[in-house]
């Protein structure tokens, strides 16, 4: 039961730091899992954005999902499941009647307007990080960039983007391997 607490424990206080949505827990989610807790290595917690994005839902809580059913099966990804949408579930509910009271006043819109500054550097140094984890030959500097050009000048799905970003893994490490 410890175990099961201390997922329910972690991630809700993910989910209480998060704001600006999933991405924005990137950071917060590398330093509690792989740094503190060890539950994944960061080439995991990459793999469980990477299918958190091409899976329905919500990037954030399929990243949870995955770590908990890792660390205790079933119940595990339960626990940390509802541990990371609990803070957002209290916090939405108790704001929701006060927002629509207060949503017109300029510090209120000055305040989101810091936040959405703020949460766009974590996204950042998030990316920056997984960057330096997942960029580890040629190939791989090949496929980043593919993807970051096709990603500005298009309007392709992330799920196309990962797939074939998979794809071009796999044909391109064989391809190399053969030469």
């Amino acid at each position: 039961m410890p175990i099961l607490l201390d997922l329910f424990i972690t991630f809700a206080k993910v989910g209480v730091m998060t704001f600006g949505g999933g991405y924005a827990m990137l950071p917060i989610l590398q330093r509690e899992v792989v740094e503190n807790k060890h539950w994944a290595t960061d080439e995991e917690l990459t793999d469980y954005f990477a299918i958190g994005q091409c899976t329905p839902g919500v990037i954030a809580v399929n990243t949870a999902t995955f770590v908990g059913r890792k660390q205790a099966g079933v119940l595990g990804g339960v626990f940390t499941t509802f541990g990371v949408v609990f803070p957002s579930l209290v916090i939405i509910t108790a704001l929701a009647g006060l927002i629509s009271h207060f949503s017109d006043q300029p510090i209120v819109q000055n305040a989101f307007a810091g936040i959405r500054v703020c949460v766009c550097v974590l996204i950042f140094n998030s990316v920056l990080k997984l960057a330096k984890s997942s960029i580890v030959d040629k190939i791989t500097f090949f496929i980043f960039l593919l993807v970051t050009v096709l990603g500005f000048f298009t309007d392709l799905s992330p799920v196309l983007f990962v797939l074939l970003a998979g794809f071009a893994g796999i044909v391109l490490k064989v391809w190399g391997a053969k030469k």
